[in-house]
């Protein structure tokens, strides 16, 4: 706990800078760093938060009130105190990284009652892919994107070093756990239906038989396969790569360094190999965990040895699309060979049911995001404008 002094002196230091201004005011260096450290905190709470919630969803009735909502809820708060900061005092972010994060906490804060008037009128609705709930991920991943061009803007008039490499990269890897959040229903379902055929259950049965009864059908498997993989088969692999590499597509195109886009992919898979036994042997359910972002994270950078930009995003798109369902169909292959710790079930190399015709569309889909992409940037200099973040100023 920090001393009442401890407090009086962050006050003391921060208050002076409490006036009003227009974005892209010029910003002390301390205060830019202590603002985007603070953006870091805020997703941190909300990652963790997050990576909880599945499982919870997946073990418990839901609740307004569960820990895992209440540690989002937290990184939400702190997130608003940014936005209200960055707007009132123009610290820190230009206009358009000003209006992008305001309009992604705008959109999530409008989310947040939708999301509970939709769960008092169509009860459990536990898929993540409702609209309420993708309300969410749209609100945060604005609220991101506002946030990494704040950061690449405004780190980049400074020397060059690791700490404006390794914060970018770090935006990028909350922005990937985002947009691969949804995915995380079929991550777990998966593994709950193979729970279900080796007689062992991860819900409540409270749980179980609330969603039984609003199928209005038995506790069965027909029952268990609605609940926990209510999505096409097709839809995991095809989002996962048209929209999660099309990130790791921009992150290496923005940080500008061989490795960042499997970096990225790494630290995101990382976190959740990490969490996976802080879940499992707590007793919540488990997930398969997505290492095929890494594999092609890894083609994705490769492809950018390429030097033309069109055959950087053919030959990218057609690699990276390979890689990721030939991982897939690997961990597909594996699963109920690799067990995990809890009650002896499938573990962290099993895959959600994967549909391998839906690679054309997912390839030409990420095809046409990667053109996209290089189009826009042969159209704007993406490297870092001289941003107005200085050394030493006085508010």
């Amino acid at each position: 706990m920090k001393s009442p002094a401890s407090f009086k002196r962050a006050a003391e230091w921060a208050l002076p800078y409490w006036t009003r201004g227009q974005a892209g005011r010029e910003t002390p260096q301390e205060l830019f760093r202590v603002l985007y450290f603070g953006w870091l905190a805020a997703f941190t709470l909300k990652v963790l938060g997050s990576a909880w919630d599945v499982s919870w969803h997946f073990k418990w009735l839901r609740d307004d009130l569960a820990p895992p909502h209440l540690l989002n809820s937290a990184g939400t708060a702190l997130a608003l105190a940014l936005t209200i900061i960055h707007g009132y005092t123009g610290y820190g972010v230009d206009k358009v990284a000003l209006r992008t994060i305001q309009w992604g906490t705008g959109i999530f804060l409008v989310a947040v009652p939708l999301d509970l008037i939709n769960h008092r009128v169509n009860g459990l609705d536990i898929t993540s892919w409702s609209p309420s709930h993708i309300m969410l991920y749209v609100g945060t991943f604005f609220m991101i994107a506002g946030v990494i061009r704040g950061w690449f803007m405004g780190a980049g008039a400074r020397p060059p070093g690791r700490e404006r490499t390794v914060v970018l990269g770090a935006l990028f890897a909350f922005f990937l756990e985002n947009v691969h959040f949804p995915e995380q229903h079929q991550e777990y379902g998966i593994l709950s239906i193979g729970a279900w055929d080796n007689k062992a259950v991860y819900a409540e049965p409270i749980l179980l038989q609330f969603a039984a009864d609003q199928m209005e059908r038995p506790v069965d498997r027909t029952m268990m396969t609605g609940f926990a993989l209510p999505v096409p088969d097709f839809l995991y692999p095809v989002y996962a790569v048209v929209v999660g590499l099309s990130v790791l597509v921009v992150a290496r195109l923005l940080i500008g360094r061989f490795g960042a886009a499997t970096l990225v992919a790494a630290a995101y898979v990382g976190f959740r190999t990490l969490v996976w036994p802080l879940l499992t042997f707590t007793g919540f359910p488990p997930s398969a965990v997505p290492f095929f972002l890494v594999v092609a994270g890894l083609l994705v950078d490769v492809a950018f040895l390429v030097r033309v930009p069109v055959a950087r995003a053919v030959l990218g798109a057609a690699g990276a699309t390979a890689a990721a369902y030939g991982t897939l169909v690997a961990q597909s292959a594996i699963m109920g060979q690799v067990y995990g710790a809890v009650k002896g079930q499938e573990g962290l190399l099993g895959a959600p049911p994967l549909a391998t015709s839906s690679a054309v569309w997912a390839g030409l889909g990420l095809l046409a995001a990667w053109l996209a992409v290089e189009w826009i940037a042969g159209k704007r200099d993406l490297q870092p404008i001289e941003a107005r973040v200085i050394a030493t100023a006085t508010p």
